[in-house]
């Protein structure tokens, strides 16, 4: 490409749809296009564009910027702009007015640059693939490499349908609140609603959330540190890193050490801000954290808000409220008008169960429903319509206040948990008792992070380790059962290694968070499979972010000290979704110091059978004592004291359990997942799974562009370049990749790929083939379909130049027209289909025909014009078509809203005004949608 210059006109290869833009500025290797069709304006990289200069031919009809048209005569390039001459006048590029690239299309055809008929029909099949998978209605669902799990995809829908989502996510442990803010993400992402992100995590969390959105979603997100920023700092001094890219992770505890790095995320502009344990944000009506006013202040900028948290209450009420005026400090600015009105939801939560159950509702139940609902509403119940009782229950969850900005899913009201089996092994080593009481009080100084510790190199004796010897035979008596071990640090995962390498009949695998991903891929993936490794052996930090519910074996080869961190260790293996029951096998060297923590965990929390809550709590005020006890030189006085802390535990565990269960709030839970919606929702989806059509059609780009496809396993495939000169194509290195269409294959190999319409590798290919010429113009014959004479099957576009953050698609997508005319400029659409044409046209030569001057001059131009003429009258029909249920969807919403916000006050007002404004906005975008001459095929007839 030739040196950019102010007032070139150009066409964006990868966005058609935005018209002829014009260079507005050049500097510093960028290049600034403004679209004035679509209202756009788009910055470039000069070293790597999508852009295709835009040249007019003598024969084409231009108009100035008054609207006057001039017929091209000549064109002459002067000083890097194009001139045209013609009508004894001459045009600059900057004196252009409204201009048009429909004709590069018939410029081939008259070119006699023609394709084959299978590249035409292989790009009306891929504008029509684009089509339906932009008005799909779980676009941005089916991409995610997740178990289908109703109450997730039910919030993911719930947030992602909402004008400006500012929500709080609060599952209980094992439910999914990560695949929950994941699956809005990519809603959101993929539908272009969003598209600068900003995930706010504690430190120990941003490797696992870098691997959660990327190998589950395909999002790939940039790690923000220091050194990430000051190296961005060196090429631009005085630019702002945090605008460097448009999807970033960090941690809370990075921005809180640096004034100035917070600055910068604060003024970045966000679409979306997600703040994970944002239950560690302490705030109180006295006195705020650093950590919280930093989220305050970039939850105040970010346009939408996902908080990730506990159970609320497990903290208190007041850090509750904490949560909820992040999200809407206009509606919960009062911590004492917060306590009143949580009151007076409980009667009812009882008369939506008894609605839910089908049950007859009380005297009392009808006069309070009366105060809401109209008398001849709530009379219509008698009738026992089923309709009649599900909308009314609707309408009582949406008037729920919290329900609107809190979302909450417990293990009670869930199924589909397996069963907990914990065995205590308590480890005798008669020989030497003593040293091996010092060794392990060695290592567990190591483990609780005694800086004075000795080196774990030089003071694991694992060959010796009476757990290792059970370990070892344990392995042999499952024999093929997979295993999963966790330990606390990289160290003890290599000396276990080495220890086991020592038993040739044994294999294992490691995982820990100094392997790089391929490694980590590698090593997950001869875990799973049938014939690989019986044993992983991760550390603490690697284990995060992983599907390891193919195994029902879990080690805890050590015991790590706070409770979260237990139960996020079991939660590898005890997550919703799991198809057996898990054993935990727990072994310890009796008298020693991990004999205090088990029984702790064991007696006092029960915390090895059952789901623990309230981890931070308990290890808050019990931690220090323990510690204190796993210290004391006295053995008896170490059980003596372990005995009343374990009786203290248990006590408050019960108290606190009865907390959460009385402080449930049912009819908030009922509103967090509505069950007739999810199943509406995994029914579409897998109807996407199981449709082959997507395979179907990979299969043909694949082959054009040079890509094998290797059968691996029933619609799985190792994908390679043919050859090194093969065409680079979206997400196929050199090397090959592994990629399946089958879900539950996808889901059981951490290592291959689960293609869908929402993956990069589909998207790209759709994207490879419409952003070239591919299929653009062809010319081919037909026999036997009647006299002969002339076809002209033309593919126009519909285009709409959406803006972000505007979903369009759901109203008007980019939608393809096809249009058959005869020599006479007749339509016959309806006697030549796609599937009829594409198995009886050939190949044939257009050059005879293009040296007929009346076929060039008259007969051709002629079909072409009045098949822009059905299309244009076939958009018109569309546009109105598209404003129509535009209006529909969104004036419903309006009022739905507006009547709600009289009654519930979590509807904000900016809520509103954002679907008013986005409604008035569609209308302007879908009126102004112009038809594009994509392709066309000239068929001659014998």
């Amino acid at each position: 490409m030739g040196e950019f210059s102010l007032n070139q006109r150009y066409t964006s290869s990868g966005e058609p749809e935005l018209g002829v833009g014009i260079v507005t500025e050049v500097s510093k290797g960028k290049v600034r296009i403004a679209f004035p069709v679509a209202e756009e304006l788009r910055l470039y990289s000069e070293e790597n564009t999508p852009l295709l200069r835009t040249v007019f031919k003598p024969g084409h009809t231009i108009v100035d910027q008054q609207g006057n048209a001039m017929l091209i005569e000549d064109v002459r390039l002067e000083n890097g702009l194009y001139v045209y001459y013609g009508d004894d006048r001459e045009l600059t590029e900057a004196e252009l007015g409204d201009v048009s690239t429909s004709h590069t299309v018939d410029d081939r055809l008259f070119a006699g640059d023609v394709d084959s008929p299978e590249l035409f029909a292989l790009r009306r099949e891929t504008l029509d693939h684009n089509y339906q998978r932009r008005i799909s209605p779980v676009h941005g669902f089916v991409g995610g490499k997740i178990d289908l799990i109703p109450h997730q995809f039910y919030i993911a829908h719930e947030v992602s349908s909402r004008f400006a989502p500012r929500v709080l996510l609060s599952d209980q442990v094992g439910l999914g609140k990560t695949i929950e803010a994941c699956l809005i993400l990519h809603r959101l992402l993929v539908t272009g609603r969003i598209s600068r992100v900003l995930i706010l995590v504690p430190e120990s969390l941003v490797h696992q959330w870098f691997v959660e959105v990327l190998r589950r979603f395909n999002l790939w997100f940039n790690i923000f540190d220091e050194e990430r920023c000051k190296s961005l700092e060196k090429g631009a001094p005085e630019g702002n890193p945090f605008l460097d890219d448009q999807l970033v992770i960090c941690s809370i505890e990075f921005l809180a050490n640096s004034q100035k790095r917070t600055l910068q995320a604060i003024s970045a502009d966000w679409d979306m801000l997600v703040v994970d344990e944002a239950h560690h944000l302490e705030w109180s009506v006295d006195e705020v954290s650093p950590e919280y006013s930093i989220v305050e202040l970039l939850s105040q900028k970010a346009k939408g808000l996902l908080l990730l948290t506990a159970t609320p209450e497990q903290l208190g009420v007041e850090s509750h409220f904490a949560r909820l005026r992040l999200l809407d400090p206009n509606r919960y600015h009062n911590y004492d008008d917060f306590i009143k009105e949580a009151e007076g939801s409980k009667d009812i939560a009882s008369i939506v169960e008894k609605l839910s159950a089908g049950k007859d509702l009380t005297a009392k139940d009808i006069s309070l429903l009366e105060t809401i609902f109209p008398k001849e509403r709530i009379d219509s119940l008698s009738n026992k319509d089923e309709l009649t009782r599900h909308n009314l229950i609707e309408d009582l969850l949406d008037q729920h206040g919290p329900g609107r900005v809190l979302f909450r899913n417990t293990r009670l009201a869930m199924i589909g948990f397996p069963k907990r089996i914990a065995q205590l092994i308590p480890l005798e080593e008669k020989e030497n008792h003593s040293l091996w009481i010092e060794r392990m009080s060695k290592e567990f100084s190591y483990d609780m992070g005694n800086e004075s510790a000795p080196k774990p190199e030089q003071e694991f004796w694992f060959d010796e380790d009476p757990r290792l010897s059970w370990l070892v035979g344990k392995m042999q008596e499952l024999q093929d059962a997979k295993i999963l071990l966790i330990c606390s640090t990289k160290e003890k995962v290599l000396a276990l290694e080495a220890a086991i390498s020592n038993y040739p009949e044994l294999t294992a695998s490691v995982f820990h968070e100094e392997l790089t991903l391929v490694q980590r891929d590698r090593n997950a993936a001869w875990f799973a499979e049938p014939e690989g490794a019986q044993l992983l052996i991760c550390s603490e930090i690697g284990s995060e972010g992983r599907n390891f519910q193919f195994a029902h074996h879990l080690v805890l080869f050590d015991m790590p000290f706070h409770p979260e961190l237990l139960e996020q260790r079991i939660g590898r293996l005890d997550r919703i979704g799991q198809q057996e029951d898990i054993t935990i096998y727990i072994p310890y060297l009796q008298g020693s110091s991990q004999e205090l923590l088990v029984r702790w965990f064991h007696e006092g929390l029960d915390a090895f059978n059952t789901n623990l809550e309230g981890g931070n709590i308990i290890s808050k005020l019990f931690s220090k004592c323990l510690l204190a006890i796993s210290k004391l030189a006295s053995k008896k006085e170490a059980q003596s004291q372990l005995e009343t802390l374990i009786a203290e535990t248990a006590a408050f565990q019960k108290e606190l359990k009865s907390n959460l269960a009385e402080g449930r709030d049912k009819l908030l839970e009922m509103n967090s997942f509505r069950p007739k919606v999810a199943e509406k929702l995994i029914e579409q989806i897998q109807t996407e799974d199981n449709d082959p059509v997507l395979e179907t059609y990979l299969t043909k780009v694949f082959r054009y562009f040079d890509i094998e496809m290797e059968d691996l396993a029933p619609r799985t495939y190792l994908l390679h370049p043919a050859s090194y000169s093969a065409e680079v194509f979206p997400s196929v290195p050199k090397e090959g990749v592994q990629i399946t269409f089958d879900r539950k294959r996808a889901l059981s190999r951490e290592d291959v790929s689960f293609l869908t319409w929402d993956h990069p590798m589909a998207t790209g290919a759709i994207d490879k083939v419409l952003s070239s010429t591919l299929g653009t113009a062809s010319s081919g014959l037909i026999r036997g379909t009647g006299s002969p004479g002339l076809l002209l099957e033309l593919i126009f576009v519909l285009e709409t130049a959406g803006k972000q953050s505007i979903d369009i698609d759901r109203f008007l997508a980019d939608t393809p027209l096809r249009i058959v005319v005869d020599h006479t400029g007749k339509e016959v659409t309806d006697s030549f289909s796609a599937t009829m044409l594409n198995k009886s046209v050939v190949p044939t030569s257009i050059e005879p025909l293009l040296d007929n001057e009346l076929f060039v001059d008259t007969l051709l131009p002629n079909m072409i014009s009045s098949a822009t003429e059905i299309a244009d009258t076939r958009g018109e029909k569309e546009i109105e078509a598209g404003l129509d249920r535009m209006k529909l969807t969104l004036d419903h919403e309006i009022n739905r809203l507006t009547a709600l916000q009289k009654k519930n006050k979590d509807i904000r007002m900016d809520e509103i005004q954002t679907a008013i404004d986005e409604r008035n906005t569609l209308s302007g975008l879908i009126k102004k949608a112009r038809v594009r001459l994509d392709a066309v095929q000239l068929i001659r007839k014998e």
